[in-house]
Order: structure tokens, then C-alpha cells, then sequence
């Protein structure tokens, strides 16, 4: 009876030589994309500080107010991102439509009971906190749209298929053109082109979303449902020379937004030490300009750091779209990439001058709780789709 025992001490001793490791090679937990995540802390620490720099001015009572809630979101995130993560990504292939439904009811309440701030109603006011449906209505459009397009394999997408898809994208955008928050629906459009392309849909079908696109928004104008401000801003991104003293305001923030970055040099003027960001020039740069803090303290190293952090994000969730075992997994990469490039270009692009202002925050790094949540959400889903690769 003794050397049956050491057989399996032995057994168990072999199946452990590498420590505790008792899962086989396919197990999520041993399949975690790291790299993924590292850019991502990073770009919210960096955030973090960079809003500290501008915005400590603003309440005088208490310096680290924008700071303590941006940490406080960042915490939050990382929460939401875990969870997702531990959830199996295919489950969401039965529910993506019931997801779809509920971020287009939430759509349809705020436009009604919403918070009316500067003639927009883009979220609910919860006391202290607020939450802003056209965030979470990105990971669940994108999810419904994978979904859909992952029911059956065409080398070429059929036209039936296309119109499909289209009214899936078209309700939510419309909805949140309507609030109106223009930048946020073309970040929408954006995801489900990236989806488009990857589901294999013919040029002409893409050229029709665009003019559609185009169609809807000049037709939201006409109408007077894009409020005046929104107008103006377009208005002052083709004349930036302006001295129109209607558009002064929107004139310049971005002129001194673009001084910021252009003053930065290589090195920068330091930390708290740069004076356009810590001298109140530039209003709300804690969110639509907070490119223009880090440039302006951290110079052009700075800057292209933040850009090489996105960069190497973007990589790895092409990679994972890339080897993920299903195309619904592949799908939503595809999505998830669309959106976190063009929120970079959109922000990154407004505060130099070459894109009109928007308010697309800076993925992980701009002020702002439902934004910073739902960025998670989608991380969350694309490291959950590498997790599981191999099962």
C-alpha cells in the first residue's frame, strides 16, 4: 500500500513542477494579455496627474476635488474592467440584443428627463455624480452589431445583411444626435464602419453609411435639433483667425489650446510650472484639452509618449481580433479599435487645431466617470476575448 501513495505524490509532485500551476494551458486566468493592460494604467495615471495640473486653481476650498473624483472613477473602471473580464464574452451573443434595447431606452429617457446643460441633454444628475447614456450605448451598439453580423459568413456582405446592420447603428445615433452630441455619434458610426469593413461589406455600401451620415446630420441642422453653440464651433474651427467677437470664445480655446502644445518644445515647461495650463487660459482642459496640459508641462517626449501608450493599446487589441477563435470576437475587436482610434484623433486633433471641437474625451486619461467606465467595459471584453482563445 505505501508505493501506490508515493506513485501519487510523485504524479502530483511531476504535475506541479511549475509551482502551483494546476490549470492546463487553455485556462483564462493563465491567459491575461498584459501588455494590453499596462498602457492602460498608465494613461490613467498620467491623466490623473495631468488634471491635477489643471484644474487645482479651480476650487479653491479644495485643490485635489477633480483629482480625487478622476481617482475615484479610475477605481471604479478598474473594477468594471475585472469583472467583464472574468465573464465569458460569448455570453453576450444572447444577450446583445437585450443590451441593444436597454441602451436605446436609456437613449430615449434622457432625451426627455435628462439634465438640460447648455440647451443639451446628455445624461442623468445623480447629486454628485452623472451618468451619460451615449458612453455605455457604444460597447452595446458595437456588441449587437458583432452579434449580427457574426449569424452567418459571406466572403461579400449581402445588401439585405448591410440595411440591416444599418438600422442597428442608425437608431442609437440618431438618438444621440437628437441630445445633440455630434461627437459622440460619429465615434458610434466609426466603430460599426471598422465592424463593416472587417464583415466584409462592398465600398459602395461604406460610401452610402457616409453620405447618410452626412444626410442626417445636415438634416438635424435644418431642423434646428443641433443647438446653436454646436454650430458655432464648426463655425469657429474653419475660420480659427476669426475676431468675430460671437465666436471668441470658441476662437480661443483652441488658439491658446495649440499655443500650450506649440510652447512645450521637446521637454516642456515643467510640472505645474507651464503658464497657459496653470494660468486659466484654456476652459474645460481638464476633459476636451488635456492633451494641451501634457504637451505644454511634458513637451513633445510627453506627448509622444501618450501617443505610443495608444499605439501599442491599439496593437494589441488588433492582435487579439487577430487571434480570437470566433468572429464574433473578431468583431468586436474590430469595433473596439474603430472607436478608441478615433476618440484619439478626434481629441488629440481638436487641440491642434485640425479637427472642430467636440468634447470626445481622451480615452483613460480625460476627466470623466462614464466615459472612463465604459473604456473599461470595452478593454474588459477584448482582454475576455484573449482569455479565452483557446477553449
Amino acid at each position: 500500500m505505501v508505493y501506490p501513495v508515493l506513485n501519487r505524490r510523485n504524479q502530483s509532485r511531476s504535475q506541479n513542477r511549475f509551482g502551483n500551476i494546476r490549470s492546463g494551458p487553455g485556462d483564462p486566468s493563465r491567459n491575461i494579455d498584459w501588455t494590453m493592460l499596462i498602457p492602460v494604467v498608465l494613461l490613467g495615471i498620467i491623466g490623473a496627474f495631468a488634471i491635477y495640473s489643471a484644474t487645482f486653481w479651480k476650487v479653491d476650498s479644495d485643490p485635489y476635488w477633480f483629482t480625487v473624483r478622476q481617482v475615484t472613477f479610475l477605481i471604479a473602471s478598474a473594477v468594471v474592467l475585472v469583472i467583464v473580464m472574468a465573464f465569458d464574452y460569448q455570453v453576450l451573443r444572447e444577450r446583445a440584443y437585450f443590451l441593444y434595447g436597454c441602451s436605446i431606452i436609456a437613449l430615449l429617457m434622457v432625451l426627455s428627463v435628462g439634465a438640460l446643460k447648455g440647451g443639451a441633454r446628455l445624461s442623468f444628475d445623480f447629486g454628485p455624480v452623472s451618468f451619460q447614456p451615449a458612453e455605455f450605448a457604444k460597447p452595446a451598439v458595437l456588441v449587437a452589431l458583432a452579434a449580427y453580423f457574426s449569424e452567418s459568413r459571406e466572403e461579400v456582405m449581402g445588401y439585405s445583411k448591410f440595411v440591416g446592420g444599418l438600422v442597428l447603428v442608425g437608431i442609437p445615433t440618431t438618438l444621440i444626435i437628437v441630445q445633440p452630441d455630434l461627437g459622440s455619434a460619429f465615434v458610434l458610426i466609426v466603430g460599426a464602419l471598422a465592424i463593416l469593413v472587417m464583415a466584409g461589406a462592398r465600398l459602395r455600401y461604406l460610401a452610402l453609411i457616409s453620405m447618410l451620415t452626412i444626410a442626417t446630420v445636415a438634416a438635424a441642422v435644418v431642423a434646428g435639433i443641433v443647438d446653436r453653440y454646436q454650430l458655432k464651433r464648426i463655425t469657429a474651427f474653419i475660420n480659427q483667425n476669426s475676431t468675430d467677437r460671437d465666436l471668441e470664445r470658441y476662437v480661443f480655446q483652441v488658439r491658446y489650446a495649440k499655443r500650450a502644445v506649440a510652447t512645450g518644445g521637446w521637454f516642456g515647461k515643467g510640472y505645474l510650472d507651464a503658464p497657459l495650463t496653470n494660468g486659466k487660459f484654456i476652459p474645460v482642459q481638464q476633459s476636451d484639452f488635456i492633451f494641451s496640459a501634457i504637451a505644454e508641462q511634458f513637451g513633445m517626449i510627453g506627448g509622444g509618449v501618450v501617443l505610443g501608450l495608444f499605439g501599442l493599446l491599439l496593437f494589441r487589441i488588433w492582435r487579439v481580433g487577430h487571434l480570437s477563435k470566433d468572429l464574433f470576437g473578431s468583431y468586436i475587436c474590430a469595433g473596439i479599435f474603430g472607436v478608441i482610434l478615433w476618440h484619439v484623433f478626434q481629441n488629440i486633433g481638436m487641440t491642434m487645431g485640425i479637427m472642430p471641437v467636440t468634447g470626445v474625451p481622451l480615452p483613460f486619461v480625460s476627466y470623466g466617470g462614464s466615459s472612463l467606465v465604459a473604456f473599461a467595459i470595452m478593454i474588459g471584453l477584448v482582454e475576455s476575448i484573449h482569455m479565452r482563445r483557446m477553449r
